[in-house]
């Protein structure tokens, strides 16, 4: 009977320390707090430059935040600036973005131009002393790039680039993973963009045919990897901690032989330090298998895709405790564990006694209303009104905006292309 009760005490208290060792390892895996702050004061007024097809995306953003008035739009076409005034009514509607910048009324400014038009719209906002978020990449050539971020770093305001997975609560929350080691030893990581579509646009004249295709000529558009791959490669890098060394890529057009320059299919190698690879490629001839993120490490695996995420743990990974107690979902073969950016007091609670033990942990499902622009945005209204850091700045998004740039290079010469460190400082 004594030995029985002593066994059963042991048992107890041993049930207990795994209970609080998982909690603690719980709060070191979701520490950070990605929960946005909702700006105080009156809507910051904003001022929104490029009516295209970005433009309209932004007017449509900013009109579901109350913490946001539209105080003046502007575009150099007149039926882009009319369906513009249509999304804000109440917006001055001007032509010369330079009007735009000299109102005072207007305390933040979008730039949603074409890439390649951003650099002299982005140096006069800079020094106009209003918050100041340019869509990414910065601008197509290096040069450009350079002296944008050297304007961004003296801005007296808010200087944002719109890398948006960098805002993402989701991203944020992954990253905590990775830095808490959850991976183990990172092994390789990949990502890719497939979406049947031709990226051409028609118009009632060939001058404006040729203004809304921008994206279709080299002269004016970094390619696939610069529009929409700088996004995806940023996140590795900003994971992995570092700028890449070096950069292979291949590309061709494949599907659309319509006249343009710009490969419509791309694959790239970029190698980090310590000889981890990022695998990317995009194709605007097929859609099959979406887009998504994936890092692979020797105790986990973890994929992204829009606004969810999993990780999927090794047979042999060491147990942190905590993971019985999360949701689980099949991700393809195998069990995921559903890694949700406010999962923090789902997990406490069970560790708590909040429910049966073992039993998953009801998270909420992913807000698919709120996309990764929209945290962006967010975060930007929030840091023009309270001061804080942008999650991308003009270093950031510099860096960014360089590796894509180059591995645009790489993918046209079908080359190797070696990174050189002062590529990537501002000095």
């Amino acid at each position: 009977m004594d030995d029985h009760s002593l066994s059963r005490r042991e048992f107890l208290i041993g049930a207990t320390a795994a209970t609080a060792a998982a909690w603690l390892s719980a709060q070191e895996i979701f520490a950070q707090d990605t929960t946005a702050v909702a700006p105080s004061g009156p809507a910051v007024a904003c001022g929104v430059i490029g009516l295209g097809l970005r433009g309209k995306e932004l007017l449509a953003t900013l009109a579901r935040f109350p913490s946001a008035s539209i105080a003046a739009i502007c575009d150099n076409y007149e039926p882009a600036l009319t369906r513009g005034k249509e999304s804000a009514p109440n917006a001055a509607a001007l032509t010369d973005y330079q009007r735009l910048l000299d109102k005072k009324e207007v305390e933040a400014v979008f730039i949603a131009t074409p890439s390649h038009l951003h650099k002299e719209i982005a140096l006069a906002a800079a020094l106009s002393g209003k918050s100041v978020y340019i869509e990414a990449p910065m601008a197509v050539t290096i040069d450009d790039c350079r002296e944008i971020a050297k304007a961004g770093l003296a801005c007296k305001q808010l200087f944002q680039v719109g890398q948006q997975l960098r805002s993402s609560p989701l991203r944020k929350h992954v990253l905590a993973f990775v830095k808490t080691g959850a991976l183990g030893a990172i092994a390789q990581t990949r990502a890719q963009w497939h979406k049947k579509t031709s990226w051409r646009r028609a118009a009632s004249t060939p001058e404006r045919e040729k203004e809304l295709n921008w994206k279709l000529s080299s002269s004016t558009c970094a390619g696939l990897i610069g529009e929409v791959g700088l996004h995806q490669v940023d996140l590795i890098s900003w994971y992995l901690d570092r700028t890449p060394v070096s950069v292979t890529g291949f590309g061709g057009i494949l599907q659309w032989k319509d006249g343009r320059d710009v490969a419509d299919t791309v694959q790239c190698v970029l190698e980090y330090p310590g000889g981890v690879r990022l695998v990317y490629d995009a194709t605007l001839a097929n859609s099959f298998d979406g887009a998504y993120e994936l890092a692979l490490g020797s105790d986990s695996a973890i994929l992204m895709r829009g606004v969810r995420a999993w990780m999927v743990r090794e047979a042999d990974s060491p147990m942190l405790g905590w993971e019985v107690y999360a949701t689980k979902e099949k991700v393809g073969d195998e069990s995921g564990i559903v890694l949700t950016a406010d999962a923090t007091k789902h997990i406490e609670e069970k560790l708590g006694g909040g429910g049966e033990g073992g039993e998953a942990a009801k998270q909420p499902a992913a807000d698919t209303a709120r996309d990764d622009l929209y945290y962006a945005v967010e975060e930007f209204l929030t840091n023009a009104r309270g001061g804080g850091k942008p999650s991308c700045g003009a270093l950031e998004g510099y860096r960014a905006a360089v590796t894509a740039i180059k591995a645009n290079e790489a993918i046209t010469s079908g080359s190797k292309i070696a990174y050189q460190k002062e590529w990537f400082e501002l000095a």
